[in-house]
């Protein structure tokens, strides 16, 4: 485990790992975790919804990076899944205003039902000229990336959301980055952010009847991965 000077970062842990994903069950019929891994949820919470509190935790661990102020102006790139819950949680941080861009029509389409304040396939038709106060990539995409990083305010921040492969990159300006104080930082995956995520969803943080466009039986489950390869949908649920 890696240490700071305030408290252990468990993303930052050189053994990293994680149920089902670095370890097998993530698509068993069971899977076993410690019982501190597990949290109880209020009995109005169905399970097939649940699975939303995973992604949603990750969420909550980009906004403890971002430590956004009230009042912020905020550009997400990307209206997937976890693009419009770093909207969600926007709204809820007191932002001034939330701007979406994705170059897909249908998911453009479930953040305006969610209330965004402007969207666009193109960041050009948005009209921040002195840029935003935070700026989020939802979508690992070296384009909006690189585009995203053009469009940060003064002192403002931008956070690197989305998982990019690695062989992605993209250029920084230094002196711009000096001069005008702005801040580069990532979130990766759940840091003490699960029980908070969990407690938000039961308290009606996120509908789950928007954020799960399709809910899948067992036999279905190529056609779920099929889905999502393809960007269809928004959270697919696999129901055993």
């Amino acid at each position: 485990m890696t240490a700071t000077t305030t408290a252990p970062r468990a993303t930052a842990c050189e053994r990293w790992a994680a149920i089902g994903v670095t370890t097998a069950g993530g698509a068993a019929q069971y899977a076993l975790a410690p019982v501190a891994n597990c949290v109880r949820l209020p009995e109005h919470v169905r399970t097939q919804d649940a699975a939303l509190v995973e992604p949603l935790s990750c969420a909550v661990r980009g906004y403890d990076v971002l430590r956004s102020r009230l009042g912020a102006h905020v550009l997400i790139y990307g209206s997937g899944t976890m693009g419009l819950m770093m909207l969600e949680l926007a709204k809820r941080t007191g932002a001034a205003s939330v701007d979406v861009v994705d170059i897909n029509a249908a998911r453009l389409e479930t953040a305006r039902r969610l209330g965004v304040s402007a969207s666009a396939a193109n960041p050009d038709e948005l009209e921040r000229p002195t840029g935003w106060d935070v700026v989020v990539d939802a979508t690992g995409n070296a384009a909006a990336i690189q585009d995203g990083l053009g469009r940060v305010a003064k002192a403002g921040t931008f956070l690197q959301f989305g998982v990019a492969d690695y062989s992605t990159r993209v250029t920084i300006d230094p002196y711009r980055i000096y001069n005008q104080e702005i801040t580069i930082t990532g979130s990766m995956a759940v840091l003490h952010s699960f029980e908070r995520a969990a407690e938000l969803f039961a308290n009606g943080v996120l509908d789950p009847d928007i954020f799960i466009s399709d809910r899948l039986p067992l036999t279905q489950y190529p056609q779920a991965l099929d889905q999502f390869a393809a960007g269809v949908g928004r959270k697919t649920v696999v129901l055993p």
